[in-house]
Protein backbone atom coordinates (compact mmCIF):
# COMPACT_ATOMS: atom_id res chain seq x y z
CA UNK A 1 0.00 0.00 0.00
CA UNK A 2 1.21 3.51 -0.78
CA UNK A 3 2.53 4.90 2.53
CA UNK A 4 0.31 7.95 2.17
CA UNK A 5 -2.88 5.89 1.96
CA UNK A 6 -2.49 4.73 5.53
CA UNK A 7 -2.22 8.30 6.78
CA UNK A 8 -5.15 9.46 4.68
CA UNK A 9 -7.38 6.65 5.81
CA UNK A 10 -6.83 7.49 9.47
CA UNK A 11 -9.91 9.41 10.67
CA UNK A 12 -9.62 13.08 11.64
CA UNK A 13 -11.13 14.61 14.74
CA UNK A 14 -14.60 14.42 13.22
CA UNK A 15 -14.14 10.73 12.41
CA UNK A 16 -13.71 11.10 8.67
CA UNK A 17 -10.95 12.01 6.29
CA UNK A 18 -10.99 15.28 4.29
CA UNK A 19 -9.34 13.37 1.45
CA UNK A 20 -10.84 10.35 -0.26
CA UNK A 21 -8.12 7.89 -1.24
CA UNK A 22 -8.19 6.76 -4.83
CA UNK A 23 -6.18 3.96 -6.31
CA UNK A 24 -2.55 4.50 -5.48
CA UNK A 25 0.02 3.92 -8.12
CA UNK A 26 3.68 3.09 -7.54
CA UNK A 27 4.85 5.51 -10.18
CA UNK A 28 3.82 9.05 -11.12
CA UNK A 29 2.66 9.53 -14.75
CA UNK A 30 5.34 10.66 -17.18
CA UNK A 31 3.94 14.18 -17.58
CA UNK A 32 4.14 14.63 -13.83
CA UNK A 33 7.68 13.24 -13.64
CA UNK A 34 8.76 15.79 -16.23
CA UNK A 35 7.52 18.78 -14.27
CA UNK A 36 8.31 17.72 -10.70
CA UNK A 37 12.01 17.82 -9.95
CA UNK A 38 12.25 18.99 -6.35
CA UNK A 39 9.93 21.87 -7.03
CA UNK A 40 9.23 24.12 -4.05
CA UNK A 41 5.61 24.02 -2.93
CA UNK A 42 3.88 26.11 -0.27
CA UNK A 43 0.73 24.53 1.22
CA UNK A 44 -1.59 27.03 2.93
CA UNK A 45 -4.53 25.68 4.93
CA UNK A 46 -5.78 26.37 8.45
CA UNK A 47 -6.64 22.65 8.98
CA UNK A 48 -3.40 21.06 10.27
CA UNK A 49 -4.32 17.49 9.37
CA UNK A 50 -5.26 18.27 5.78
CA UNK A 51 -2.16 20.43 5.41
CA UNK A 52 0.07 17.63 6.71
CA UNK A 53 -1.52 15.02 4.47
CA UNK A 54 -1.01 17.21 1.40
CA UNK A 55 2.56 17.84 2.48
CA UNK A 56 3.29 14.10 2.72
CA UNK A 57 1.72 13.49 -0.67
CA UNK A 58 3.62 16.27 -2.38
CA UNK A 59 6.90 15.30 -0.70
CA UNK A 60 6.49 11.72 -1.86
CA UNK A 61 5.85 13.07 -5.33
CA UNK A 62 9.19 14.89 -5.33
CA UNK A 63 8.32 18.36 -4.00
CA UNK A 64 10.06 20.42 -1.33
CA UNK A 65 7.12 21.50 0.83
CA UNK A 66 6.59 24.39 3.22
CA UNK A 67 3.45 24.52 5.39
CA UNK A 68 1.51 27.68 6.24
CA UNK A 69 -1.57 27.92 8.46
CA UNK A 70 -2.64 31.37 7.20
CA UNK A 71 -2.36 33.47 4.08
CA UNK A 72 0.07 35.76 5.88
CA UNK A 73 2.41 32.83 6.63
CA UNK A 74 2.13 31.63 3.04
CA UNK A 75 3.06 35.05 1.69
CA UNK A 76 6.07 35.17 4.00
CA UNK A 77 7.17 31.74 2.74
CA UNK A 78 6.82 32.87 -0.88
CA UNK A 79 9.07 35.83 -0.17
CA UNK A 80 11.84 33.63 1.24
CA UNK A 81 12.79 32.06 -2.09
CA UNK A 82 11.34 31.36 -5.54
CA UNK A 83 8.35 29.03 -5.32
CA UNK A 84 6.86 27.21 -8.28
CA UNK A 85 3.60 25.99 -6.69
CA UNK A 86 1.11 27.23 -4.09
CA UNK A 87 -1.75 25.07 -2.83
CA UNK A 88 -4.09 27.36 -0.91
CA UNK A 89 -7.41 26.94 0.86
CA UNK A 90 -9.89 29.73 0.18
CA UNK A 91 -11.25 30.11 3.71
CA UNK A 92 -8.42 31.05 6.09
CA UNK A 93 -8.04 33.54 8.96
CA UNK A 94 -6.06 36.84 8.73
CA UNK A 95 -5.70 36.68 4.94
CA UNK A 96 -8.09 34.51 2.94
CA UNK A 97 -7.24 32.69 -0.28
CA UNK A 98 -8.50 35.46 -2.55
CA UNK A 99 -6.36 38.09 -0.82
CA UNK A 100 -3.38 35.77 -0.99
CA UNK A 101 -4.06 35.09 -4.69
CA UNK A 102 -4.10 38.81 -5.39
CA UNK A 103 -0.70 39.25 -3.73
CA UNK A 104 0.77 36.25 -5.55
CA UNK A 105 -0.40 37.43 -8.97
CA UNK A 106 1.11 40.86 -8.30
CA UNK A 107 4.43 39.88 -6.74
CA UNK A 108 5.05 36.22 -7.67
CA UNK A 109 3.82 35.90 -11.25
CA UNK A 110 5.78 32.71 -11.90
CA UNK A 111 4.05 30.75 -9.14
CA UNK A 112 1.28 28.34 -10.15
CA UNK A 113 -1.67 28.65 -7.75
CA UNK A 114 -4.10 25.78 -7.10
CA UNK A 115 -7.01 26.82 -4.86
CA UNK A 116 -8.69 24.35 -2.50
CA UNK A 117 -12.36 24.65 -1.61
CA UNK A 118 -15.31 22.62 -0.39
CA UNK A 119 -17.78 21.20 -2.89
CA UNK A 120 -20.31 23.84 -1.85
CA UNK A 121 -17.79 26.56 -2.79
CA UNK A 122 -17.42 25.69 -6.49
CA UNK A 123 -18.61 29.19 -7.44
CA UNK A 124 -15.76 30.58 -5.35
CA UNK A 125 -13.32 28.32 -7.16
CA UNK A 126 -14.55 29.62 -10.51
CA UNK A 127 -14.11 33.14 -9.17
CA UNK A 128 -10.54 32.23 -8.18
CA UNK A 129 -9.81 31.06 -11.73
CA UNK A 130 -11.17 34.35 -13.06
CA UNK A 131 -8.80 36.18 -10.70
CA UNK A 132 -5.69 34.35 -11.86
CA UNK A 133 -5.61 30.94 -10.14
CA UNK A 134 -4.10 28.23 -12.31
CA UNK A 135 -6.51 25.47 -11.17
CA UNK A 136 -8.59 24.38 -8.20
CA UNK A 137 -9.35 21.28 -6.12
CA UNK A 138 -12.61 20.52 -4.33
CA UNK A 139 -12.72 18.68 -1.00
CA UNK A 140 -12.84 15.76 -0.57
CA UNK A 141 -10.35 14.70 -3.25
CA UNK A 142 -8.19 11.65 -3.94
CA UNK A 143 -4.49 11.18 -4.52
CA UNK A 144 -4.70 10.69 -8.26
CA UNK A 145 -6.72 13.88 -8.62
CA UNK A 146 -4.22 15.90 -6.63
CA UNK A 147 -1.27 14.62 -8.65
CA UNK A 148 -3.02 15.13 -11.98
CA UNK A 149 -4.24 18.64 -11.14
CA UNK A 150 -0.84 19.71 -9.85
CA UNK A 151 0.88 18.42 -12.99
CA UNK A 152 -1.69 20.21 -15.14
CA UNK A 153 -1.30 23.45 -13.18
CA UNK A 154 2.49 23.41 -13.50
CA UNK A 155 2.26 22.73 -17.23
CA UNK A 156 -0.24 25.56 -17.64
CA UNK A 157 2.02 27.90 -15.70
CA UNK A 158 5.02 26.85 -17.80
CA UNK A 159 3.11 27.69 -20.97
CA UNK A 160 2.04 31.03 -19.50
CA UNK A 161 5.63 31.89 -18.63
CA UNK A 162 6.84 30.89 -22.10
CA UNK A 163 4.12 33.01 -23.67
CA UNK A 164 5.00 36.00 -21.50
CA UNK A 165 8.69 35.66 -22.31
CA UNK A 166 7.83 35.41 -25.99
CA UNK A 167 5.69 38.54 -25.74
CA UNK A 168 8.49 40.39 -23.95
CA UNK A 169 11.01 39.36 -26.60
CA UNK A 170 8.56 40.37 -29.30
CA UNK A 171 7.95 43.75 -27.65
CA UNK A 172 11.70 44.31 -27.35
CA UNK A 173 12.14 43.47 -31.02
CA UNK A 174 9.28 45.79 -32.00
CA UNK A 175 10.87 48.58 -29.94
CA UNK A 176 14.21 48.00 -31.64
CA UNK A 177 12.56 48.10 -35.05
CA UNK A 178 10.61 51.23 -34.11
CA UNK A 179 13.84 52.92 -33.01
CA UNK A 180 15.50 51.96 -36.27
CA UNK A 181 12.54 53.26 -38.27
CA UNK A 182 12.69 56.52 -36.32
CA UNK A 183 16.42 56.83 -37.04
CA UNK A 184 15.81 56.28 -40.75
CA UNK A 185 12.93 58.77 -40.71
CA UNK A 186 14.97 61.45 -38.94
CA UNK A 187 17.85 60.90 -41.37
CA UNK A 188 15.42 61.35 -44.27
CA UNK A 189 14.06 64.53 -42.69
CA UNK A 190 17.57 65.85 -42.20
CA UNK A 191 18.27 65.17 -45.87
CA UNK A 192 15.16 67.15 -46.85
CA UNK A 193 16.23 70.03 -44.61
CA UNK A 194 19.71 70.02 -46.14
CA UNK A 195 18.22 69.91 -49.63
CA UNK A 196 16.06 72.92 -48.75
CA UNK A 197 19.04 74.85 -47.39
CA UNK A 198 21.00 74.17 -50.58
CA UNK A 199 18.06 75.51 -52.55
CA UNK A 200 17.62 78.53 -50.27
CA UNK A 201 21.01 79.51 -48.78
CA UNK A 202 19.41 82.29 -46.75
CA UNK A 203 17.65 79.71 -44.59
CA UNK A 204 20.85 77.74 -43.86
CA UNK A 205 20.78 76.80 -40.17
CA UNK A 206 17.35 78.41 -39.74
CA UNK A 207 15.56 75.13 -39.01
CA UNK A 208 18.16 74.13 -36.41
CA UNK A 209 17.88 77.47 -34.65
CA UNK A 210 14.08 77.46 -34.68
CA UNK A 211 14.03 73.88 -33.38
CA UNK A 212 16.47 74.74 -30.58
CA UNK A 213 14.70 77.90 -29.45
CA UNK A 214 11.21 76.39 -29.73
CA UNK A 215 12.28 73.54 -27.47
CA UNK A 216 13.53 76.02 -24.86
CA UNK A 217 10.24 77.96 -24.99
CA UNK A 218 8.17 74.77 -24.75
CA UNK A 219 10.10 73.67 -21.67
CA UNK A 220 9.63 77.09 -20.05
CA UNK A 221 5.88 76.75 -20.63
CA UNK A 222 5.91 73.47 -18.71
CA UNK A 223 5.01 71.21 -21.62
CA UNK A 224 5.76 67.53 -21.01
CA UNK A 225 8.86 65.87 -22.47
CA UNK A 226 7.10 63.92 -25.27
CA UNK A 227 5.45 67.16 -26.41
CA UNK A 228 8.75 69.03 -26.24
CA UNK A 229 10.25 66.29 -28.40
CA UNK A 230 7.59 66.89 -31.03
CA UNK A 231 8.15 70.66 -30.81
CA UNK A 232 11.84 70.11 -31.53
CA UNK A 233 11.03 67.77 -34.41
CA UNK A 234 8.35 70.06 -35.83
CA UNK A 235 10.62 73.09 -35.54
CA UNK A 236 13.26 71.23 -37.49
CA UNK A 237 10.81 70.42 -40.28
CA UNK A 238 8.52 73.44 -40.31
CA UNK A 239 9.77 74.86 -43.63
CA UNK A 240 10.07 71.54 -45.53
CA UNK A 241 7.29 72.67 -47.86
CA UNK A 242 9.60 75.30 -49.36
CA UNK A 243 11.04 72.40 -51.36
CA UNK A 244 8.01 73.02 -53.60
CA UNK A 245 8.59 76.78 -53.94
CA UNK A 246 10.32 78.12 -57.05
CA UNK A 247 13.97 79.03 -56.39
CA UNK A 248 13.58 82.34 -58.17
CA UNK A 249 11.07 83.39 -55.55
CA UNK A 250 12.96 81.92 -52.60
CA UNK A 251 16.14 83.79 -53.59
CA UNK A 252 14.56 86.96 -54.98
CA UNK A 253 16.29 90.08 -53.65
CA UNK A 254 13.86 92.73 -52.52
CA UNK A 255 10.16 92.59 -51.66
CA UNK A 256 7.86 89.93 -53.08
CA UNK A 257 4.82 90.69 -55.21
CA UNK A 258 1.41 89.67 -53.92
CA UNK A 259 1.36 86.62 -56.22
CA UNK A 260 4.88 85.64 -55.20
CA UNK A 261 3.98 85.97 -51.54
CA UNK A 262 0.89 83.76 -52.03
CA UNK A 263 3.09 81.20 -53.79
CA UNK A 264 5.73 81.07 -51.06
CA UNK A 265 3.05 80.83 -48.39
CA UNK A 266 1.81 77.57 -49.83
CA UNK A 267 4.74 75.90 -48.10
CA UNK A 268 2.88 74.93 -44.87
CA UNK A 269 0.33 72.85 -46.79
CA UNK A 270 2.95 71.49 -49.21
CA UNK A 271 5.12 70.40 -46.27
CA UNK A 272 2.13 68.87 -44.50
CA UNK A 273 1.26 66.85 -47.62
CA UNK A 274 4.85 65.64 -48.02
CA UNK A 275 5.17 64.53 -44.41
CA UNK A 276 1.64 63.32 -43.56
CA UNK A 277 2.21 59.75 -44.84
CA UNK A 278 5.41 59.50 -42.78
CA UNK A 279 4.31 61.09 -39.52
CA UNK A 280 1.25 59.25 -38.27
CA UNK A 281 3.07 58.76 -34.95
CA UNK A 282 4.00 62.45 -34.59
CA UNK A 283 0.74 64.38 -35.06
CA UNK A 284 1.89 67.40 -33.04
CA UNK A 285 5.02 67.84 -35.15
CA UNK A 286 2.92 67.48 -38.29
CA UNK A 287 0.54 70.13 -36.92
CA UNK A 288 3.49 72.49 -36.53
CA UNK A 289 4.38 72.09 -40.21
CA UNK A 290 0.84 73.00 -41.23
CA UNK A 291 -0.01 75.67 -38.66
CA UNK A 292 3.16 77.64 -37.87
CA UNK A 293 1.92 80.57 -39.99
CA UNK A 294 -1.49 80.79 -38.32
CA UNK A 295 -2.06 84.05 -36.43
CA UNK A 296 -3.48 84.44 -32.96
CA UNK A 297 -6.07 86.91 -34.33
CA UNK A 298 -7.31 84.38 -36.91
CA UNK A 299 -5.85 86.12 -39.96
CA UNK A 300 -3.14 83.54 -40.69
CA UNK A 301 -2.82 80.65 -43.10
CA UNK A 302 -3.73 78.04 -44.21
CA UNK A 303 -6.86 77.46 -42.10
CA UNK A 304 -7.57 80.83 -40.48
CA UNK A 305 -7.38 79.36 -36.98
CA UNK A 306 -7.48 81.74 -34.02
CA UNK A 307 -6.42 81.68 -30.36
CA UNK A 308 -6.54 78.24 -28.77
CA UNK A 309 -7.73 76.71 -32.04
CA UNK A 310 -4.08 76.87 -33.09
CA UNK A 311 -2.11 73.99 -31.54
CA UNK A 312 0.05 75.35 -28.73
CA UNK A 313 3.09 73.68 -30.29
CA UNK A 314 2.51 75.69 -33.49
CA UNK A 315 2.12 78.90 -31.46
CA UNK A 316 5.49 78.16 -29.84
CA UNK A 317 7.24 77.57 -33.17
CA UNK A 318 5.62 80.69 -34.66
CA UNK A 319 7.42 82.89 -32.11
CA UNK A 320 10.75 81.08 -32.49
CA UNK A 321 10.44 81.23 -36.29
CA UNK A 322 9.69 84.95 -36.35
CA UNK A 323 12.53 85.80 -33.97
CA UNK A 324 15.08 83.90 -36.05
CA UNK A 325 13.76 85.29 -39.33
CA UNK A 326 14.15 88.85 -38.03
CA UNK A 327 17.62 88.31 -36.58
CA UNK A 328 19.17 86.54 -39.60
CA UNK A 329 19.79 87.63 -43.19
CA UNK A 330 17.18 86.96 -45.86
CA UNK A 331 17.10 87.35 -49.65
CA UNK A 332 14.72 90.29 -49.39
CA UNK A 333 17.03 91.82 -46.76
CA UNK A 334 20.55 90.82 -47.92
CA UNK A 335 23.44 91.64 -45.59
CA UNK A 336 21.25 92.99 -42.80
CA UNK A 337 19.39 91.62 -39.84
CA UNK A 338 17.53 93.18 -36.95
CA UNK A 339 19.13 93.59 -33.56
CA UNK A 340 17.71 91.69 -30.62
CA UNK A 341 16.11 94.88 -29.29
CA UNK A 342 14.47 95.65 -32.64
CA UNK A 343 13.24 92.05 -32.96
CA UNK A 344 11.80 92.16 -29.44
CA UNK A 345 10.01 95.40 -30.25
CA UNK A 346 8.47 93.82 -33.35
CA UNK A 347 7.35 90.80 -31.37
CA UNK A 348 5.74 93.07 -28.77
CA UNK A 349 4.00 95.05 -31.51
CA UNK A 350 2.31 91.85 -32.64
CA UNK A 351 1.28 90.63 -29.18
CA UNK A 352 -2.24 89.23 -29.37
CA UNK A 353 -2.27 89.75 -33.14
CA UNK A 354 0.25 87.38 -34.64
CA UNK A 355 1.49 85.83 -31.40
CA UNK A 356 -0.05 84.16 -28.35
CA UNK A 357 0.62 86.54 -25.41
CA UNK A 358 1.44 83.68 -23.01
CA UNK A 359 3.92 82.08 -25.39
CA UNK A 360 5.38 85.49 -26.19
CA UNK A 361 5.90 86.30 -22.50
CA UNK A 362 7.82 83.04 -22.05
CA UNK A 363 9.97 83.74 -25.11
CA UNK A 364 10.72 87.33 -24.11
CA UNK A 365 11.77 86.22 -20.61
CA UNK A 366 14.16 83.71 -22.17
CA UNK A 367 15.56 86.36 -24.51
CA UNK A 368 16.01 88.75 -21.59
CA UNK A 369 17.95 86.24 -19.48
CA UNK A 370 20.10 85.11 -22.40
CA UNK A 371 18.63 81.62 -22.74
CA UNK A 372 17.62 82.57 -26.28
CA UNK A 373 20.28 84.60 -28.04
CA UNK A 374 21.51 85.32 -31.52
CA UNK A 375 23.17 82.18 -32.84
CA UNK A 376 25.92 82.16 -35.47
CA UNK A 377 24.66 81.99 -39.04
CA UNK A 378 26.44 80.86 -42.17
CA UNK A 379 25.47 83.91 -44.21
Amino acid sequence: MHPLLQAIREPNEAGSSPIQAGEASATVPDVQANVKRRIRCVIADDEPRLRQVLCRLMTADGFDCVEASTGVEALAALREEPTQLLLSDIRMPQMDGFQLLCQVREHHRDTAVVMITAVADVDMAVKALANGATDYLTKPFNLDEVSARVAQALETQRLRMENREHQERLEERVQQQASRIEEIFLAAVQSLVQALELKDPYTRGHSDRVSHNAGIIARALGLDEPTIGQVVLGGHMHDIGKIGVREAILNKPGPLTEDEYRHIMTHPVVGWRILAPLMADAPLALGIVRSHHERYDGRGIPDGLAGDEIPVVARVVAVADAFDAMTSSRAYRPGSRLSVDAAVAELERNRGKQFDPVVLDAALALIADGSIALMPTDT
